[in-house]
């Protein structure tokens, strides 16, 4: 009876590790180019972001001690405009504290990869948005570490799956605008995003060549 017993609770943690394995799994499991494509599809108007000045701006304010820095929690956003461009959050892994992308995440880089070249999506533009939680590291230091994350997936983007590097926009935000502004410590705040930010322009027809002079006859000798 008290094998008995043994083997059935036994059975039971062996089925309760598998469902918790496989409810991991789940969740750590790669996103489809449709998943990407169905985000990222449905653009309507173009934010209003000067790129150049934003990179400038999280910088600056990364830097600045301000003596009532309402904390991470009220910080205001740094540039709020881009909630509204159609956003799909990757969890990316890195190794720390470094833009080296993990093994694990080659597969959600090519799968993006695959998204940006889907009929749908070959009209536009898309930021790389670079975010790190807030940590031990100063806000300045993760400021950067946002910008050479996203500029590391931009250089695979472009040198492995031969993305127009005209596409793709890369800008990091640190801490200056978090995923969950309620929990600045939280693993999704480290997540990277790519946003539709823009049609591509039209490019203008090139004009028809010129005909060919026609050559001359030689004359007729007399």
């Amino acid at each position: 009876m008290r094998a008995n017993g043994l083997a059935t609770a036994g059975l039971g943690l062996a089925l309760g590790l598998a469902l918790l394995a496989g409810s991991a799994g789940a969740q750590t499991a790669a996103p489809t180019r449709d998943d990407i494509v169905a985000k990222l599809n449905h653009f309507e108007e173009s934010a209003e972001v000067d790129l150049p000045a934003l990179k400038q701006q999280v910088m600056e304010r990364a830097k600045t001690r301000i003596k009532n820095d309402p904390g991470p929690v009220n910080r205001p956003l740094i540039a709020p405009d881009l909630a509204k461009l159609p956003a799909f959050n990757a969890q990316i892994q890195f190794d720390a504290d470094t833009p080296i992308i993990q093994p694990a995440s080659y597969q959600t880089v090519g799968r993006i990869a695959d998204a940006l070249v889907h009929s749908s999506l070959l009209p536009y533009t898309f930021l790389i948005v670079g975010h790190v939680e807030s940590n031990s590291k100063t806000r300045e230091a993760n400021a950067i570490l946002s910008q050479r994350r996203a500029d590391a997936i931009r250089d695979v983007l472009v040198n492995t799956f031969k993305i127009s590097t005209k596409r793709l926009h890369p800008i990091g935000l640190g801490e200056e605008q978090f995923l969950d502004r309620a929990k600045p410590t939280s693993a999704v705040n480290g997540q990277l995003q790519i946003l539709t930010y823009a049609k591509l322009p039209e490019e203008a027809p090139r004009p028809a060549a010129a005909p060919a002079p026609a050559a001359k006859k030689p004359a007729k000798k007399r």
